[in-house]
């Protein structure tokens, strides 16, 4: 299934994309798409459902975030071998685990907004794992157990806020408002053969910048679900977001980033694509 969120930021109502890539309305079968939705005999319930006898959606609505209001948005660092060297950094022993704020979620399409002072504003494609059932200590062997489905996020980050403004926390480049696109639906695990053989690209302004694989993951879906349950309770609806492969601003040389006016798409095999616009600071209130 591909499960969606649909229109108005903050009065989303949830949906499912039919065979024929058209849009139904799931509001008389579930609230939204959200913790108590991604449990697995939830999922099993809609799995059910005749998508043909769900209302559809006329016209072409804003998509929001596909998952309503993650308990936690847990993001990996570093967890691409090629990404990791193309920014000169050592191959990490254990999964870096940074967190980014539920106040940066946004829907697929939105507008990224440049925080005030920003110089570096970057780009990363990234698969995300949507979890459907609490987990705690998850052994490797049992981890794919816990995962509802996968969608795309692009996490984008403010590197001078990142590297130079955090004391080697994260936070600070990676939280900021709108900075965590989402979607543009969650496909459940059941339709994605293997996590680990997903094609990834990322374009600014039309130029192809990121071309890459999930093959190329140091810590894969199962081992990070693993890892992650062992330092804290991952709850159904969190978000992890597993890294990206090579081809940032950072990386380039010389380093590259986005300007107001510039055009962001990116997509993964199976799991749709994004489109944003990146828009000048908001002004600042009195």
């Amino acid at each position: 299934m591909k499960l969606v969120r649909y229109g108005p930021a903050g009065r989303e109502k949830p949906g499912m994309i039919d065979a024929e890539g058209r849009l139904r309305d799931l509001s008389r079968k579930v609230k939204d798409i959200d913790g108590a939705a991604l449990a697995p005999a939830s999922l099993a319930a809609l799995a059910k459902l005749d998508p043909a006898r769900l209302p559809l959606v006329k016209g072409r609505p804003r998509l929001g975030p596909c998952v309503a209001t993650p308990p936690k948005f847990v993001a990996i660092g570093l967890n691409f071998i090629d990404h990791a060297k193309e920014t000169n950094s050592p191959i990490p022993e254990h999964p870096i685990v940074f967190f980014k704020a539920e106040t940066s979620i946004v829907g697929p399409n939105d507008n990224i907004v440049l925080p005030q002072g920003s110089t570096q504003t970057d780009w990363e494609v990234e698969l995300a794992i949507v979890i459907g059932r609490t987990a705690r200590s998850v052994p490797l062997k049992d981890a794919m157990r816990y995962v509802a489905g996968y969608c795309v996020v692009n996490d984008v980050s403010e590197r001078e806020f990142q590297l130079k403004h955090g004391a080697s926390q994260w936070g600070k480049g990676k939280g900021c408002d709108t900075f965590g696109p989402v979607g543009p639906w969650m496909v459940t695990k059941d339709e994605i053969k293997d996590p680990q053989q997903l094609d990834m690209w990322l374009d600014v302004n039309g130029e192809r910048r990121q071309r890459g694989n999930t093959r190329t993951m140091i810590f894969g879906v199962a081992a990070l679900v693993a890892d992650v349950s062992r330092y804290m309770t991952l709850l159904p609806g969190d978000l992890i977001t597993t890294g990206t492969p090579p081809g940032v601003g950072l990386g380039m040389k010389p380093p590259q980033y986005l300007k107001a006016g510039d055009v962001v798409t990116l997509g993964i095999e199976g799991l749709g694509e994004q489109r944003q616009k990146v828009v000048a600071p908001r002004a600042r209130r009195a």
